[in-house]
């Protein structure tokens, strides 16, 4: 390794293959969640590469996506953004493989590369603190070699998320503090998550990590074997014309399986950082409802492709209304979900809202595709 600063040789990975069904009916196959304008009139994958394109140039970020339709729906919304650095996953193996050919792909072009990952679907503010944790994180992921996770603080008992608990502080960098990871645990039950929450020692498992290239490879190489084989093919074919079949054949033989199964569960130099930030996952309507801006009543309104569409409320609050051109009519009906779309409607209650993966479960085993 060269004495180079960290900047020198920092890169983004953005994982853009989600599928978002609790944010169904907006949400389908062909337009997921991070392609949904939510937020300011960006989509969420606009809005993830505009973060970083305050700390980096365009030729350092990359993306891992699903499908060549996603690959193109990137560029039209990111022209700037260079084709050859969006690797499309043949099949989807979720997010192991997923951050192992990213970090292939980038090790390739630069051996003392350090990554920052990031999903497509979150939203964090203010983006300079978000900005200052993660460049301190890839600063100690490039000098000491460690497996960097970020935590987010509890703001509540969640039972939607993984949690990391912390161990010994091993690092103060500034305002920031880094950890030993004591262990990474499941989602927990109600119970059990206010208890972590009380404790002061969990963070949320935000699925984001800042790593080294060279340290994940050697990870997936120490603790999933089977996908550091398949990275190696892969990284042996980049540049050739064997490269896409390569990809293909590779890919079908790795399990699937999520990085924090593959690697971080099992890593002993895991650390975790507690990011100093406001982040949520936009896994739901809820969370939708949660990070927008809202009027006198507490009610959010989000506009759909059609134009036009009128909302007349007679004394409801604290609801999410999506329409989508059409008259929306609410009387006295509050903390609801209301989600109009050309096809389908969606009303449930908002403290409900992850239950509309049930929805798109039970359409799926009618194979509704024309709805999913």
């Amino acid at each position: 390794m060269n004495k180079s600063s960290y900047k020198d040789h920092l890169y983004a990975l953005v994982l853009a293959g989600g599928g978002g069904t609790r944010l169904w009916p907006r949400s389908r196959n062909k337009t997921p969640k991070q392609f949904l304008k939510l937020f300011k009139n960006r989509t969420l994958t606009q809005m993830t590469v505009d973060r970083f394109v305050e700390i980096l140039p365009m030729e350092k970020i990359y993306c891992v996506t699903v499908s060549d339709a996603y690959k193109e729906e990137i560029i039209k919304e990111i022209p700037e953004f260079l084709p050859d650095n969006i690797i499309v996953e043949p099949v989807r193996r979720e997010t192991g493989p997923a951050h192992g050919i990213g970090a292939a792909y980038i090790y390739k072009k630069d051996p003392d590369a350090v990554i920052i990952t990031e999903s497509a679907d979150r939203l964090v503010k203010p983006v300079r603190d978000y900005l200052f944790t993660v460049e301190k994180a890839a600063e100690v992921a490039f000098k000491d070699k460690v497996l960097v996770a970020l935590g987010v603080e509890p703001r509540y008992p969640h039972t939607g998320l993984g949690h990391i608990k912390r161990g010994k502080k091993i690092i103060a960098a500034g305002k920031l503090n880094f950890f030993k990871v004591e262990k990474f645990v499941e989602k927990p039950d109600l119970k059990t998550a206010e208890r972590y929450t009380k404790s002061g020692e969990y963070y949320w498992n935000a699925g984001q990590y800042v790593w080294r290239a060279d340290s994940l490879l050697d990870a997936f190489k120490k603790h999933a074997p089977k996908i550091k084989a398949e990275l190696d093919k892969i990284s042996a074919s980049i540049g050739t014309k064997d490269e896409e079949k390569t990809i293909k054949t590779s890919y079908n033989l790795m399990p699937k399986i999520s990085i924090d199964y593959a690697v971080s569960e099992k890593a002993r130099d895991m650390v975790v950082v507690a990011g100093d930030f406001y982040w949520t996952d936009i896994g739901d309507w809820k969370e939708v409802w949660g990070s927008s801006a809202k009027d006198n009543l507490g009610n959010v309104v989000i506009d759909g492709d059609e134009a036009g569409g009128e909302i007349i409320n007679i004394d409801t609050s604290d609801a999410l209304i999506h329409k989508d051109g059409r008259l929306i009519a609410v009387i006295d009906v509050d903390n609801i979900v209301i989600v109009d779309t050309k096809d389908a409607l969606l009303v449930c209650s908002k403290s409900r809202a992850q239950n509309v993966k049930k929805i798109v479960e039970k359409l799926e085993k009618e194979n509704r595709e024309e709805l999913l």
